[in-house]
Formats: structure tokens, C-alpha cells, sequence
């Protein structure tokens, strides 16, 4: 599995002979690793031409873009290799499959409301009371995906009204907005939700499933929903507990963050210190009970993807995953 390459400022990509370059605004040249690099993630301004984009096609690397705010905007997907029609078929009986939908559908909240809960525990000062009122969500009372996404909200809503028990002072939550993230909290869930979903669809792209058919959101023409469905498993496990770091371990300070007409970013130096970050924490490895070998956060994405696939063909009943460490 290679390694995703961030390109943070302005600038080219071009290729020259065998190799891609980077060049930055001031014409330094820095060679990229193309080998060795599964996924380019552009953030600047960047010129690239066919070209470039051939090249990649060749090695079969992603291309994710994202616009000034930080937000996934689209990818360049090269000609998918892995597919399989009775997978796809399969995937689409079980989305057809209200039963099955829905079964799929309060997996992926249930593993969410777990790994909140487990976040939470962290902290001392995270009262009973608020841990009870999570608990008390039932989700195998909702009969359907609008009741379903409503305990997922009141779970998330609860949630976020803990932050400030534990996150220094000066990063007050008052509530969650999304489009335009408005302080730097809000922030710092709108970035780390962003490179969630496109790590998210990066697996699924290695795999046999469609990213366009999910369960628990909504089927979209407009965006790769599976990615939604399987991140609900993740950002809980990963990017929430990578923030509430950053700010309490004093990585990011307000001073990382620019505000302009009432919406609050991450600025290059804070996206450098996130992604950083992010990369280790993917990077960590696990003892898997059932491999019996040491598995890293990122490749948990993948094998959450088999384990779809297993369950689609009827291999195997699906059963989320639950951090056990």
C-alpha cells in the first residue's frame, strides 16, 4: 500500500521522460516518488496538463482535489482494474433489499455511537450523564433511514455538547456548521471529514465494491455515498480523536486558522500540521485478533470493504468493527 502526497501551494505537475515533478511558485523542482504513491491530494492553485494525466493512468494513482476552503471538490480516477458485475449486482440487491438496507445502515451507526462513546470515556470530566444519554439512543428502534439518521444526529448533537468539558478554552464549541465552518473547531471537522471520505474512497476504489451505492445515505448521482456510509466507522475512531489531540497538546493554536467573511479555515501551516498528523495516526498499527499479525488504521478501511464484499456475496454476516484496544 503506498503513501498519499499532499501538494498544499501553488504551482505545476508535469512530466519529464519517467519522472513527475512538482514546481512551486519560486520554479524549485522537487521530484516526486511516483512508485511509491497511491493518491495525490491538490490543494493549491496547480497547472498539470493530459500529459501528466496519462502518466498517472499508467501507475493507476487517484487524484483528489479540494477547493480554498479545504473541501473534497472531485478526483481523477484512472480506469478501475478490480471490478467484478456480481459484485456490483450483489451490492445492489442488498441497497434494493429494504431489510438489508437497513441492517447495513445501523451497523454503520452503531459502530459510530461505539467509538463516540469510547472517545468520551477518555476524559474524566465527561459526566455519566452525558454517556447515559448516548447510550439511552436506540437505534434498533428506528424503522426506517429517516428515524435512523435521526438517533445518528441526536448521538452526534450529544456528542458535541461534551467538547468543551475537555478542549482547552479558547477552542469553544457553541454548534456544529458545516458549510461554512464558522470557528476553528467546526474547522478542524470539516477538514479532518474531508480527508476521511477520500481515504475512505481511495479502499474502496482498491476493491470490487461500487462507491455510488450505500445504505445509510442516500444513493447520489452526485457523490460517492458508500464513502459516507463506511467513514460513519471511522471518523470517530480516527479524526476526532486526532483533533482533540492537536488542540489539547498545543499542535494547533488559533493562529492556524484564517477567517474572512465569517467562515473559519485551516491556513497552509495548520493543514501541514492536520495532515501530518493524520498521515502517522493511519499509519499506527494494531495486533489483529483474528490475522494474528499487526494491521495499520488505513488498511481497517480496506478489510472493512471485504468484509461488505463477504457479506454481499453471503459469505459472511457483517458485523462492524469495534476498536478492542
Amino acid at each position: 500500500m503506498g503513501r498519499d502526497y499532499y501538494v498544499l501551494s501553488g504551482g505545476r505537475l508535469q512530466r519529464k521522460d519517467n519522472t513527475i515533478y512538482f514546481i512551486d511558485g519560486n520554479d524549485v523542482k522537487k521530484p516526486l516518488p511516483i512508485e511509491q504513491v497511491d493518491t495525490l491530494h491538490i490543494f493549491g492553485e496547480v497547472d498539470l496538463n493530459t500529459k501528466f494525466i496519462n502518466y498517472l493512468s499508467e501507475y493507476g494513482l487517484i487524484l483528489n482535489f479540494y477547493n480554498y476552503y479545504g473541501y473534497y471538490t472531485g478526483s481523477f480516477y484512472p480506469r478501475k482494474t478490480n471490478v467484478s458485475g456480481f459484485v456490483n449486482v450483489k451490492q445492489a440487491k442488498h441497497y434494493l433489499d429494504y431489510e438489508k438496507r437497513m441492517y447495513l445502515a445501523k451497523c454503520f451507526v452503531d459502530s459510530a455511537k461505539f467509538h463516540i462513546k469510547r472517545n468520551l470515556r477518555n476524559y474524566k470530566e465527561v459526566t455519566c450523564e452525558i454517556l447515559d444519554t448516548i447510550e439511552n439512543e436506540d437505534i434498533d428502534s428506528a424503522t426506517n433511514i429517516h428515524e435512523l439518521m435521526g438517533v445518528e444526529g441526536r448521538i452526534r448533537n450529544n456528542y458535541y455538547k461534551a467538547f468543551n468539558l475537555f478542549l482547552r478554552e479558547e477552542f469553544y464549541f457553541q454548534k456544529r456548521e458545516k458549510r461554512p465552518p464558522t470557528d476553528p473547531i467546526n474547522a478542524l471537522i470539516s477538514f479532518g471529514n474531508s480527508m476521511m471520505y477520500t481515504t475512505v474512497l481511495g479502499q474502496i476504489y482498491s476493491t470490487q465494491l461500487d462507491p455510488t451505492i450505500s445504505f445509510l445515505h442516500e444513493a447520489s448521482t452526485r457523490r460517492f455515498s458508500l464513502s459516507l456510509d463506511i467513514a460513519e466507522i471511522f471518523k470517530p475512531l480516527i479524526v476526532e480523536p486526532l483533533i482533540f489531540g492537536l488542540i489539547n497538546n498545543r499542535v494547533i493554536n488559533l493562529e492556524d486558522f484564517d477567517s474572512r467573511d465569517g467562515v473559519c479555515t485551516l491556513n497552509e501551516a495548520g493543514r501541514r500540521k492536520f495532515i501530518s498528523e493524520y498521515e502517522n495516526k493511519l499509519a499506527v498499527t494494531v495486533k489483529h485478533r483474528k490475522l494474528n499479525r499487526n494491521v495499520s488504521y488505513k488498511s481497517f478501511i480496506r478489510l472493512e470493504c471485504y468484509k461488505l464484499i463477504k457479506y454481499f456475496l453471503d459469505d459472511e454476516l457483517y458485523k462492524p468493527l469495534k476498536a478492542w484496544w
